[in-house]
């Protein structure tokens, strides 16, 4: 492991795809790529803003209650925001800042990896009961495949299986893992500070495979497809990787602006992307080969999207504003 941490190899470790994404470098110290710091918006930002909370981190859609999750900082809680009409429902308070959201399946519950408290919080919808189990160091980020939820501990470097409450398994992963995604019935998690993408078997939690993943990559979605989107925020980038039979690069999209917050239907057919240094969200055509739709201006440092499916609506949270967008199609 840790096969991308010096950029040795331009695929990382585990054999050449042609053409691959560049080699992580030249950083050294390795260190973990961050959202640009987002100048005062050029243009009024598209749609309607509102006000959720202090320093939002964390944003998901859950399409059976039509509910927004949104993680608030300060104070730490989970806002419950109406898709429709932008109305606050309901705030949850939690034990320590959220980081990224996740839905375990429609309808609930959300996510919440609580950094500072190293647990796992499940937030069922739409009343907010909450269950904490102890996981890792820095939970970042959580996945949930069948009956178990993965758990990214970003400063441990481990993989974190729960079930029913209960941790039962761990394992080593590459340095600093961030993104963590199910795909093709395995768990991909991107490595931040090894800059990798990794493939564990959702059982036995054996690794299957590491890649390099570009210069920087922060996060990663995936569709049903099983293609991995991932964000090169240091290399300015989106890259994608089959996940069948083999974890495999296919392609990259260029994207200038510190791509970094990311979301994707469930069919894979369509992507949004956060710029952070540019204030605005990308519409992509998902693929081996995405391809840019439109862009739209966003609300002060966008560091999280998420969107509705069926309507198109697309949801911006501002890190700096304390704000929610909602971006009509």
């Amino acid at each position: 492991m840790l096969c991308g941490l010096l950029g040795l190899a331009l695929s990382g470790c585990g054999g050449g795809d042609a053409a691959a994404p560049p080699a992580a470098g030249p950083v050294y110290p390795p260190r973990a790529a961050e959202p640009a710091a987002a100048p005062q918006p050029s243009e009024k930002p598209a749609g309607t803003v509102i006000d959720v909370g202090g320093q939002p981190e964390g944003v998901v859609f859950d399409p059976e209650t039509g509910l927004v999750a949104v993680g608030i900082t300060e104070p730490p809680q989970l806002a419950l925001v109406d898709g429709r009409d932008g109305r606050v429902v309901k705030r949850v308070p939690l034990p320590a800042p959220p980081r990224h959201l996740q839905l375990a399946a429609p309808g609930g519950p959300v996510l919440v990896p609580a950094e500072k408290a190293d647990r796992l919080l499940e937030v069922d919808l739409p009343d907010g009961a909450v269950r904490s189990t102890p996981v890792g160091d820095q939970p970042h980020d959580a996945a949930a495949l069948r009956d178990r939820i993965f758990v990214a501990d970003e400063f441990s470097s481990t993989l974190t299986a729960v079930e029913g409450g209960r941790v039962v398994g761990e394992a080593t992963v590459d340095a600093q893992p961030g993104g963590i995604v199910a795909a093709s019935g395995k768990i991909g998690i991107v490595s931040v500070l090894a800059f990798t993408i990794e493939l564990f078997d959702p059982r036995t939690l054996e690794g299957e495979g590491s890649r390099n993943a570009g210069l920087g990559p922060t996060h990663a979605v995936a569709g049903r497809d099983g293609r991995i989107y991932i964000t090169d925020t240091r290399g300015s980038a989106v890259i994608v990787y089959a996940t069948r039979p083999r974890l495999k690069w296919v392609g990259r999209l260029s994207l200038p602006g510190s791509p970094y917050g990311i979301t994707v239907d469930e069919s894979g057919s369509r992507v949004w992307v956060t710029l952070t240094g540019r204030n605005e969200v990308v519409e992509l055509q998902g693929g081996d080969q995405p391809k840019e739709l439109r862009r739209m201006p966003t609300v002060r440092q966008p560091n999280t999207v998420a969107a509705d499916p069926e309507s198109g609506r697309v949801f911006v949270a501002s890190r700096t504003d304390g704000t929610l967008q909602l971006i009509d199609p």
